[in-house]
């Protein structure tokens, strides 16, 4: 154990908190992971900020909300100058790294607007959020060319897999009993395997690419985060042999829905389960046979990490080590009459979230569960604390787990928040909205889940009464549900205006404003008696205009 640990943050892309054993699932089996958990903390709720890829990862780089670094959707240019975790860890001498997926767009108008070449050392940690991309791989899809930051399609090409678009004919597609090639961008093609070996797969070779960064990483002493991000549990749903069969219609759990939900009269829920792939995932087919090899992705990935964890204790990686794993949202797969995300269910906007901490200070809560409320956006600043950052309150909106993960005081939130986009979608064409109003915010309190429809009737639920989230009560006339629509308004309202644009405002520069006189700002001073009083500076020893 040295001073500083170095951090390994394992994100799966889509990967729902209640498909794992260790959150309860009765037939998906996740050894591994569920050995993190004993060994460090299990959170039962944290939330993501966007149930969407692209800004719910750029909250999770930057430790801030949607609303503050304005990446709202999924190709919305991250903004030049928006700090990030790899810009604090560098002012402490440590490195943030990237291994596999972060749904980064550059604002490539904003480095030329400033001069700066998107190629050199400045411009390229711009590109990729704040990360050295060690392997950047976002994934592709059917006609992709191949990707400049991706070196998986000359890898699979090297191991002889040739195609114009080796991603997508080998790692996502499959080969039925005719010999023919079949793309896993077709739901009903999800039960085949994969048509690449398993060692070949995403999910090994960027478990391979991060045992290379850190035994590269191990020849000087320089800290380091990691961000290990598979693509997988993310459609295409389609994993390689021998997992693609080891799940059947047997081991699906039923679908959380009501007929109530479908019959909702909401017009923005109506727009929603009008939309294809909800339309697609109420089936109870399609759920049958894309489950499967989803569960298949996600027992893969367990076994690539007990390989990887097998590997650090052996090469003595573990001992000064935090790892942290979680996910970028869920996954509705048929629940609510929906599929993919993009709403605030708890299946598609709470996460898993274990976080082992080899540091003697977490002995006293190894193998713990705890319910407080965390974001994903907590996991910025825990990382800054463990590797000797400077708190910075006036930057970050998260909140440092360390006192969570040491048993110690010092670590309350009253409320989770998460916002989505949608003015992108045939939804906002379909109800008439206007991109400026085309978005939704939730704020959770732990039991009353409250959703901000801009233009529209909220939604709310309680889940102490009702977990499943069922009945909304976003209209229901009941007196509590009334004084809580109330109550969650205003904190809403509360948090919105808070200021979160002033990242420029260090403690120092706040103080210096509090220091008016003695910069020379004289404002409604009567004389010099009343000067003195007040600032304890003679006004005559002032210096005037030009003297030195």
């Amino acid at each position: 154990m040295t001073e500083r640990p170095n951090v390994l943050w394992i994100m799966a892309d889509q990967l729902r908190f209640d498909y794992l054993s260790c959150y309860g699932h009765p037939h998906l089996h996740t050894p591994h992971i569920d050995a993190l958990a004993a060994r460090g903390v299990r959170f039962t709720n944290a939330y993501v900020q966007s149930p969407v890829c692209g800004p719910s990862r750029m909250s999770a780089y930057t430790g801030r909300y949607v609303r503050s670094h304005g990446a709202t959707w999924n190709g919305t240019p991250l903004r030049v100058g928006e700090p990030t975790l790899g810009d604090h860890l560098r002012e402490a001498g440590a490195r943030a790294v990237l291994v596999g997926k972060t749904h980064m767009t550059a604002d490539v108008e904003g480095m030329a607007w400033l001069g700066i070449d998107p190629e050199s050392e400045i411009g390229v940690r711009v590109s990729e959020c704040g990360f050295e991309p060690a392997e950047r791989d976002d994934g592709l899809h059917p006609n992709s060319p191949r990707q400049r930051w991706s070196a998986y399609d000359d890898y699979l090409v090297a191991h002889g897999f040739m195609a114009d678009n080796p991603w997508g004919e080998f790692a996502n597609s499959g080969v039925d009993a005719d010999g023919e090639l079949l793309s896993a961008w077709l739901l009903k093609n999800s039960r085949l395997a994969a048509n690449v070996p398993e060692q070949h797969s995403e999910t090994a070779y960027m478990t391979d690419r991060a045992m290379d960064f850190m035994t590269d990483a191990a020849k000087d002493s320089q800290p380091w985060v990691c961000h290990l991000s598979y693509i997988k549990p993310h459609w295409p749903y389609i994993v390689p042999a021998p997992y693609h069969d080891m799940y059947d219609e047997s081991h699906i759990v039923p679908p959380i829905r009501a007929a109530a939900e479908r019959d909702t009269v909401h017009p923005l829920m109506q727009a929603y389960l009008n939309a294809r792939v909800c339309k697609s995932f109420a089936r109870d087919h399609v759920r049958e046979h894309v489950i499967p090899a989803y569960m298949g992705l996600i027992k893969q990935l367990d076994d690539n990490l007990g390989r990887l964890f097998a590997w650090m204790d052996e090469e003595g990686h573990s001992d000064n080590t935090i790892i942290a794993f979680t996910s970028d949202h869920g996954d509705y797969m048929g629940d609510h009459w929906m599929g993919d995300k993009d709403f605030y269910h708890e299946m598609a906007v709470k996460v898993p979230m274990i976080i082992a901490d080899p540091r003697p200070e977490a002995n006293s809560t190894r193998g713990e569960t705890t319910d407080a409320l965390v974001e994903m956006i907590d996991l910025t600043p825990t990382f800054m604390a463990a590797l000797g950052c400077d708190a910075k309150p006036h930057v970050i909106e998260g909140r440092d787990l360390t006192p969570i993960l040491h048993g110690t005081d010092g670590f309350s939130r009253n409320y989770a928040i998460s916002e989505h986009d949608y003015h992108w979608s045939d939804m906002a064409e379909t109800l008439g909205q206007p991109q400026e109003n085309a978005h939704t915010k939730m704020i959770f309190d732990g039991r009353w889940k409250y959703i901000r429809c801009e233009g529209f009737e909220p939604i709310m639920f309680d889940l102490k009464n009702d977990p499943d989230e069922l009945v909304d009560l976003g209209t229901s006339r009941a007196t509590v549900h009334i004084d809580v629509r109330t109550r969650m308004e205003a904190a809403l309202l509360r948090w919105a205006t808070r200021h979160h644009t002033r990242v420029t405002a260090t403690p120092k520069v706040l103080e210096s404003q509090k220091d008016a006189a003695s910069t020379g700002i004289l404002i409604g001073f009567w004389d010099e008696v009343e000067f003195f009083d007040e600032t304890g500076i003679p006004f005559a020893s002032l210096a005037p205009i030009g003297k030195d």
